[in-house]
């Protein structure tokens, strides 16, 4: 979007959005790194890219249209065949009889405009401002529904008749590779996977899971930490589904009684994923796993995450510390890795060497040295680490401590003026104290190195219009065997979200509203935190071998929040429900 800039600079400085020393600044900047000012503008949070996009709209006389959340009729939005709205980022969203409005984030891109008129003369082409994100959201609706894709793939390829000749489960196993794998190259299941990964892509899945029973293959996807079915196939199908994904995976075709793992890349212009596949061999078959890893993600800090006030910067005075450890604990799936990351990222300069072993590569991070363990050939998360110590590095991460040598490492790692950071599993922050000495650390060597502790969960967002409700009493009683009611409300004063003569029954909190965009009234996920900084007190308690429970009670009186209490502050705050933070509490 081209705006007149001294025009642009007017209307900011008056809207008190940014002085004039700030915008000459900026300009500089943008002149030598030959950036648009407009990037930098975002960048530098002096608004947001909906906001300048309201601005620019408003300044070219444009109106201005959300597309983010709108549900577009596919009728109309296929008036604009799909892959001129992709090349041009431009599609149709309204139609009033012969006028066509067209929402773009480029309004010079006249060229397209004179295009559409010229296909669709009887139409009045009327162009509106977007954002990025909401032409994203709107060229997602180009695909139809899974169900219907498969529908067109089985009349199309006649899928059902070309899979007749898969035999049972007892014969397929003595079936020969070069048979296995013909099967696998037929043109209905390449197109049925490929529309499996597609779709999964698509609704933001993180795993895709194939499992067969007795009478047919059901296939789930886990959405925002939570398995939904999406499709089920006959039972015929299963042999030919998971030849395929054995396939693209490099895995035995003909093995079907041991468990293979295994990984392939899928790309497009769109997006580009990583796949970790996993094969069981269970009572009907085999079931398979797909992890799906975005090799490119958006750069999240850590208030993006979740963290804030105290927590946050209690986490970063720990990982800002030129020597230590920093853990980061929680069960499989409650984001850890994505933290570790984000911290890295905040670390990662060019005054700096940082290295990592992890156990899968879950991004790749420019500038960092990452290493992936393969315990077939012995690199595992110990003789990576012992490797790494002498490739001269001033910060390490550890995928995860998970026995007696890899902890010791890590300990002696950050004894000798490394920066350590890695991941456990424990249920919460103080239990991380215990489970080393367990791992037969000694307490004195813990209290030496151990910076800080962060504890997590993912919780999913409220999404939409949400209902407003206050608990009653009874269900106060019912849910302080999870919070101190009366801790809960003191913190919720000081935050201000309740008034210092409120009761808890007073406090508002809020229940999800089913959507077209959200069936079932969230998206998205956000953290829940405990952060625990190993203070001078903590030390002694870890040196005198104290328990988790006696560890958590310091660490409160000095200030921390459990994660229940981080979560109700959240659920208060209108970001998730009750129900949510319970869920990955009691899970």
């Amino acid at each position: 979007m081209k705006v007149n800039l001294e025009k642009l600079k007017t209307f900011l400085i008056e809207a008190g959005l940014i002085t004039e020393l700030q915008f000459n600044n900026l300009l500089k900047e943008s002149q030598k790194n030959n950036q648009d000012i407009e990037e930098l503008l975002v960048k530098n949070k002096f608004l947001s890219e909906e906001d300048l996009a309201r601005v620019g709209a408003h300044l070219l006389g444009i109106p201005f249209i959300n597309l983010e959340k709108q549900k577009i009729p596919l009728n109309i939005l296929k008036i604009i065949p799909e892959p001129i709205a992709r090349a041009h980022n431009i599609v149709a969203f309204n139609k009033r009889g012969d006028e066509l409005e067209v929402a773009m984030i480029d309004p010079d891109d006249l060229r397209t405009i004179e295009f559409l008129k010229k296909v669709h003369s009887g139409l009045k082409i009327l162009p509106r401002l977007t954002t990025t994100e909401g032409i994203k959201h709107a060229l997602s609706q180009y695909h139809e529904t899974l169900e219907k894709e498969f529908i067109e793939i089985v009349e199309k390829e006649s899928i059902d008749s070309q899979i007749k000749h898969i035999k049972s489960e007892e014969v397929v196993e003595e079936e020969k590779e070069e048979v296995l794998k013909k099967r696998a190259e037929e043109l209905p299941i390449v197109k049925v996977v490929d529309t499996l990964l597609k779709h999964a892509i698509l609704q933001h899945a993180s795993d895709i899971h194939i499992e067969p029973s007795e009478k047919e293959v059901i296939i789930r996807y886990r959405v925002d930490g939570i398995l939904h079915v999406v499709m089920t196939f006959p039972l015929s199908m299963a042999s030919a589904l998971v030849a395929r994904i054995k396939v693209l995976s490099n895995l035995k075709l003909d093995e079907h009684r041991l468990p293979q793992d295994g990984r392939f890349k899928i790309e497009t212009e769109d997006f580009k994923y990583s796949v970790r596949v996993s094969v069981l061999p269970v009572m009907n078959g085999e079931k398979v796993v797909m992890r799906l890893l975005p090799e490119t993600r958006k750069k999240v800090d850590l208030e993006g995450l979740g963290l804030r006030n105290t927590a946050l910067k209690n986490f970063k005075n720990g990982i800002n510390r030129p020597n230590g450890m920093v853990l980061v604990t929680g069960p499989t799936g409650s984001g850890k890795t994505t933290t570790l990351y984000t911290a890295m990222e905040i670390l990662n300069t060019p005054l700096v060497n940082i290295s990592t072993i992890e156990d899968p590569i879950e991004y790749r991070i420019p500038g960092v040295n990452q290493t992936q363990v393969n315990s077939k050939i012995g690199l595992t998360f110990a003789s990576g680490l012992r490797a790494l110590l002498r490739q001269d590095p001033n910060i390490i991460m550890v995928g995860e401590i998970r026995d007696n040598e890899t902890a010791s490492l890590a300990i002696n790692a950050a004894l000798t003026g490394h920066l350590v950071l890695s991941t456990l599993h424990t249920t919460e922050a103080a239990g991380a104290i215990p489970r080393l000495i367990d791992m037969k650390v000694e307490p004195f060597l813990i209290a030496s190195t151990l910076n800080v502790v962060l504890a997590q969960r993912l919780v999913r967002k409220l999404y939409g219009e949400k209902a407003e409700y206050t608990l009653t009493q009874k269900e106060i009683d019912n849910l302080s065997q999870y919070f101190d009611p009366d801790r809960v409300l003191k913190i919720l004063r000081e935050k201000k979200l309740a008034k210092n003569n409120d009761k808890l029954t007073d406090v508002k909190f809020y229940k999800p509203l089913p959507s077209e965009e959200a069936p079932d009234g969230y998206k998205g996920r956000i953290g829940i935190f405990e952060v625990l900084p190993v203070s001078e007190t903590i030390k002694n308690l870890i040196v005198e071998k104290a328990t988790t429970q006696e560890i958590k009670k310091q660490a409160l009186s000095e200030g921390m929040l459990t994660m229940v209490e981080d979560g109700l502050i959240k659920a208060a705050e209108g970001i998730t429900s009750i129900e949510e933070v319970l869920r990955v509490i009691i899970e």
